[in-house]
Formats: C-alpha cells, structure tokens, sequence
C-alpha cells in the first residue's frame, strides 16, 4: 500500500507532466470535476488521493486518445 507521501508525489509528478507536455490541458485542471475535497477539516487520506490521481490519469488518456498526432 502506497503511502501520503507516495501519493503526493505522483499527484505532483503527474501535475507536472501535464504542465509541461500538454499546457493546453493543465489549465483545465481547476476545471475537472472530480478533485480533492475542498470543505474545511477534511482529512486527507489515501483513498482519497488514490481517486485523484485516476481522475488525472483518465483526462490524460482522454486527451491523448482525443488528441493524437
């Protein structure tokens, strides 16, 4: 099982992909509707990271699927 801090660095590494391969796609981030939870006191945990990190995996493919060269 992946840690916090494990995931937090995929979530990062993947971010930066996006930002600097596909910056046309990075400013749609703000924008996807499946994000990390912004109500106050949340506790982060790894289920939760495990589902953002899908969902930036699946706009990637999606982009990619719809965006080949």
């Amino acid at each position: 099982m992946k840690t916090l801090y494990q995931l937090s660095s995929e979530i990062t590494r993947l971010t930066n992909l996006i930002e600097t391969r596909y910056p046309e796609l990075y400013i749609f981030l703000d924008e996807d509707p499946i994000t990390l939870p912004s109500m106050a006191h949340i506790e982060i945990d790894t289920t939760i990271l495990k589902e953002y990190i899908q969902s930036l995996k699946q706009m990637l493919k999606r982009y990619l699927h719809t965006h080949k060269k």
